[in-house]
């Protein structure tokens, strides 16, 4: 992608594609919608019509093995099931991107959380009425929030 599409993004006749940041940290599952939460006290991780906005991968294995400099010192290497990553994605602004960042760490239970942040175009509708669209959740007979869904 050129330097220019990534700093300003583009459109299409349904979608924009604006330019954002994704940040991402990993924890240990018990410690996820913790940190979520006081990162969406900070941030309004909009998208379209609604806020505090994340996506959760589950079931990673996180392999480490701690050193002299780590707090509980050295020990033999380990592996750690049950981390998994969230995503959350935010207008590219120092000011809410270093809250973020200091709201993880605030409430993260690693001295060391791992947190990435990436430069990204997400997608976001242009508000074209499509009500009618057979392919929309609301038209296949179902709603994922009550456990009813048509093929």
């Amino acid at each position: 992608m050129s330097e220019a599409m990534m700093s300003e993004g583009f459109e299409t006749q349904p979608i924009s594609m604006l330019p954002m940041w994704q940040v991402a940290f990993l924890a240990p599952q018990e410690d996820v919608d913790r940190i979520f939460d006081a990162v969406a006290q900070v941030a309004p991780l909009a998208y379209g019509a609604t806020d505090r906005n994340g996506y959760r991968l589950t079931g990673g294995v996180e392999y480490y093995r701690p050193t002299e400099a780590a707090p509980t010192g050295a020990d033999d290497p380990r592996q750690r099931p049950g981390v998994d990553q969230m995503r959350m994605f935010v207008p590219r602004d120092m000011a809410v991107l270093g809250r973020m960042i200091e709201a993880i760490y605030e409430v993260h239970s690693y001295y060391e959380p791992p947190i990435t942040v990436t430069e990204v175009l997400r997608s976001q509708t242009r508000g074209l009425d499509d009500n009618q669209n057979p392919y929309r959740w609301w038209n296949r007979g179902g709603d994922w929030k009550n456990g009813t869904s048509a093929p």
